[in-house]
């Protein structure tokens, strides 16, 4: 089967984001199961808000065995200025339970040795964990070149042409993320997305994105579509 070409311009495109964004990793952990637990409380919160809100809970839980130990009220209790504490502490709760019952212990450390396929398989089988998640646990814990396609990504990405929406709600599903990826060099993976996520929280906003401070209009369909109504 032949290889699926990569996207126009994506090089390019790469460059330029990486120039302006310097593909600054937004905080995210090292440790695998501190990622998740990361994402976690970043649901439906600011990135001020979630940044804190793990903080606390990392102070007050300082290891994984006490986390995983502490009853889900005193979890709520720890990461409520984040909203949704109630829910999260149960993702949380839930999340350790099946990390121990695969593992022996509340770590995912092991999944450094596996290959991605691997990888991935285990991460998507825990509770609440998808592709999204699971990659994005790879990428910026495990260093493995993969490109997790959250909100910004995706909106970015149709915007400027390289795929088109396959759901009647527009949202990303699970197969897009796959043909995403394989249009994307391994190599610029990681700066792509992470450069994306900021032009997507600064300036590919929605639904009015500010067009005329946008780095790649000249790519961008968005643009050109509305072009000849000016």
């Amino acid at each position: 089967m032949p290889r699926t070409p990569y996207a126009p311009n994506v090089r390019a495109i790469a460059r330029i984001l990486s120039r302006l964004y310097h593909d600054f990793p937004h905080y995210n952990r090292r440790n695998p199961l501190e990622e998740i637990l990361f994402i976690i409380c970043s649901i439906q919160t600011d990135e001020r808000g979630y940044r804190a809100t793990f903080r606390d809970l990392r102070r007050r839980f300082s290891r994984f065995s006490q986390l995983a130990s502490a009853p889900e009220h005193a979890i709520a209790e720890t990461i409520a200025k984040g909203g949704l504490s109630r829910q999260k502490a149960s993702a949380i709760k839930k999340l350790l339970t099946a990390v121990i019952t695969r593992f022996g212990r509340p770590t995912l450390e092991p999944l450094r040795k596996l290959p991605d396929d691997e990888c991935e398989a285990i991460l998507t089988s825990l509770p609440g964990v998808g592709k999204k998640v699971a990659r994005c646990v790879m990428m910026y814990s495990l260093d493995r070149k993969v490109f997790p396609v959250d909100t910004h990504c995706w909106r970015i990405c149709r915007r400027i042409g390289w795929v088109r929406k396959t759901r009647a709600n527009g949202m990303c599903s699970p197969r897009d993320m796959d043909r995403l990826q394989t249009k994307i060099p391994p190599d610029v993976r990681f700066s792509l997305h992470v450069n994306m996520v900021s032009l997507g929280r600064e300036i590919c906003i929605t639904p009015q994105p500010k067009c005329s401070l946008c780095p790649l209009s000249r790519f961008c369909r968005k643009i050109q579509v509305r072009r000849p109504l000016v």
